[in-house]
């Protein structure tokens, strides 16, 4: 089992009715869409990476509890409360109780329509060969790790196929805890519904997940 894992919630039975919304229905309160704009105002400053600000999310304790945007702004406070970016009494009193603490950059609302458009690149140039080659049959990683990580624990020690090369990617894992970039070779793997799940599974049923070179191992 990986590391406060809320998000993975692959193979899991699931309380109530799945209930479809209209395409483009992005908020339900008026609140939401400020959650949302302080989120990518704050991450522009440059104070956290996309990783951190994803595993903040997923390793809330009251995730299960919670709605999405409510994700989003306990994520948020969490990040700012851990840089002294915004203090207990601030958050209690709704309001600025001290003085700012310094950022890197500001992102203005002129500029937030280009930002937006540009995104965040994670390939990175490749500096080693990939281990793996298409067709080549993969186990995943098994067991407990100590810190936020992007492979599914539905798949954990599972078999499956290499599908797809991706080139050399910024590691989640490793750039989500402060530890830099650390590229590795992103694989998409295709594993059968029935090694995952068993004879639960749909028959034909195939899970494609993108994983990373140190997820994996040759097969046995």
């Amino acid at each position: 089992m990986t590391y406060a894992t809320h998000a993975d919630l692959g193979g899991r039975e699931m309380p109530g009715a799945i209930l479809p919304e209209p395409e483009g229905e992005l908020f339900h309160a008026g609140w939401e869409p400020r959650a949302l704009a302080l989120t990518l105002a704050m991450g522009a400053t440059g104070s956290w990476n996309i990783d951190a600000s994803r595993s903040a999310r997923e390793t809330l304790p009251a995730y299960a509890r919670l709605s999405y945007y409510q994700i989003w702004l306990a994520a948020l406070e969490k990040l700012m409360a851990e840089r002294s970016q915004v203090l207990p009494d601030e958050i209690a009193a709704g309001r600025m109780l001290h003085a700012a603490a310094p950022i890197r950059r500001v992102l203005h609302a002129a500029d937030v329509p280009a930002a937006l458009a540009k995104g965040s690149a994670t390939e990175r140039p490749a500096t080693a060969p990939a281990r793996f080659a298409l067709g080549q049959q993969v186990r995943t990683r098994a067991g407990h790790v100590d810190h936020h990580t992007r492979l599914p624990g539905y798949v954990q020690g599972k078999l499956g196929t290499i599908e797809l090369l991706h080139g050399m990617h910024v590691f989640a894992d490793a750039h989500a805890q402060g530890l830099g970039e650390q590229p590795q070779w992103l694989y998409t793997v295709v594993f059968d519904g029935a090694e995952l799940w068993g004879a639960e599974a749909e028959p034909g049923l195939r899970v494609s997940v993108d994983a990373w070179e140190s997820y994996l191992t040759e097969a046995a």
